[in-house]
């Protein structure tokens, strides 16, 4: 089946934080949005959001034709999808609700355009099983929030087709996200798997006094978390190589670090260790609201993304200059 591969106008269905965010940012890469959401005051809150969103986005970059005034908003399910190019999809974390929502948006969509889901743990095989075009179907997860994170992981189900996965990574890609294809379906995808993993351990440590909750969160933030904000694990370990790299890595320092995993935890989240935790964390945000912690994050990623954009224009990665230009258009 061929898949439209001119996308003028995107269908945001579900309007929450995912949902108005995914919002904010195919607005400002120049689309045509149209969005749904049963919810009383659905749209006020997501014109508000968008409102909010918008200087960040254009410290990012806006795209030619971005446009707030491009945003329409509708509570009718097949008004919203009649003429859709591309669906993404942000409903509730449920496999009944979105079984039925994507049969139902499956039913009123154009038959040549893909549908995604930002699902953050549901498999696309369950999520597709009663639509009748199960194969222009995708999950599309990002990382929060979509308007500033470039990450999203692409992973199709059971009843997917090849060319739908790949029409969905050459679109994120085209407006300047990082797709990474997903080979098989896991609950929970990649990231968040990744993020549990780490966690596991950060919690561990705090079960065991070994440190304090802040601690535990500068041994991430002020250690390894700035080098994986430049590069990725692995390629870091080639670094650690020295000038053998990799394979040196690999040959001497690799059965040292696997000897280690052995040595990994695996708390019990008991009710002492989940208050030992709070206590840390509240104590550790010092009277700081979670609104002004976020806008402080922000702030910083977006530097970080400036900073990474000057690099990666030169960086040999195949389809990285594209992205760069389309960001900074």
């Amino acid at each position: 089946m061929a898949f439209n591969n001119s996308v003028q106008r995107v269908a945001i269905v579900g309007t929450g934080v995912i949902g108005a965010s995914w919002a904010a940012e195919y607005l400002a890469r120049g689309f045509n949005v149209v969005a749904n959401d049963p919810a009383p005051n659905a749209e006020a809150g997501l014109r508000k959001y968008v409102d909010d969103a918008w200087e960040q986005l254009k410290t990012v970059g806006l795209s030619a034709g971005a446009s707030r005034d491009r945003l329409t908003f509708t509570s009718n399910l097949k008004e919203a999808l009649s003429n859709a190019d591309f669906v993404q999809e942000n409903g509730p974390e449920r496999p009944d609700f979105k079984i039925k929502l994507f049969a139902d948006m499956d039913d009123v969509t154009p038959p040549d355009s893909l549908i995604a889901s930002s699902s953050s743990g549901i498999t696309m095989s369950v999520i597709q099983s009663k639509c009748k075009r199960p194969e222009r179907c995708v999950i599309g997860h990002p990382f929060n929030p979509p308007h500033i994170i470039p990450l999203v992981e692409v992973v199709g189900g059971a009843k997917t087709s090849p060319d739908a996965i790949q029409q969905a990574m050459k679109f994120y890609a085209s407006i300047g996200k990082k797709p990474i294809h997903l080979r098989k379906e896991l609950p929970g995808h990649v990231a968040n798997r990744l993020q549990a993993a780490l966690y596991r351990e950060v919690a561990y440590l705090i079960e065991q006094d070994v440190l304090s909750v802040a601690d535990a969160d500068d041994a991430v933030s002020w250690g390894p978390g700035l080098r994986w904000g430049v590069m990725g694990p692995s390629l870091q370990w080639h670094i650690g190589g020295g000038a053998g790299g990799i394979q040196h890595f690999m040959q001497h320092l690799m059965d040292p670090l696997a000897a280690m995993f052995k040595a990994l935890g695996n708390p019990e989240m008991a009710p002492d260790l989940k208050r030992k935790i709070t206590g840390g964390v509240l104590q550790e945000a010092a009277n700081r609201s979670v609104e002004q912690l976020a806008r402080e994050e922000d702030e910083m990623l977006l530097g970080l993304l400036r900073l990474r954009a000057r690099h990666e224009v030169q960086s040999p990665r195949e389809g990285r200059r594209e992205r760069v230009a389309a960001r900074a258009s």
